[in-house]
């Protein structure tokens, strides 16, 4: 898989995280967590707005193994959505 390959992050609607500004704006994301939801390990709670001005968010990893879509810890969906689940920020697209 190239970083061409990398899922994009589709939707964020998680508006208290710095790197959303009308969209995902880190270069990549993490997905983890270890409380029964995958969170995104990104979620920084800052009012100052951060990431790079244009920008498609990736998956640039993702540590829950028990994911379906995760193989050799990276996801393999052909896009994931952000939002308010089990945490402050997860990845709805998340399915064990």
């Amino acid at each position: 898989m190239t970083t061409t390959e990398m899922p994009a992050v589709h939707e964020c609607t998680v508006s208290g995280c710095s790197y959303n500004d009308d969209g995902c704006h880190a270069f990549a994301i993490t997905v983890g967590g270890d409380n029964g939801s995958a969170d995104c390990g990104t979620f920084v709670p800052l009012n100052t707005k951060g990431g790079l001005d244009r920008v498609t968010a990736q998956v640039g990893a993702c540590s829950r193994a028990d994911c379906r879509h995760n193989a050799s810890l990276e996801c393999t969906a052909s896009s994931v959505r952000i939002g308010a689940g089990g945490g402050t920020a997860n990845c709805l697209t998340y399915q064990k």
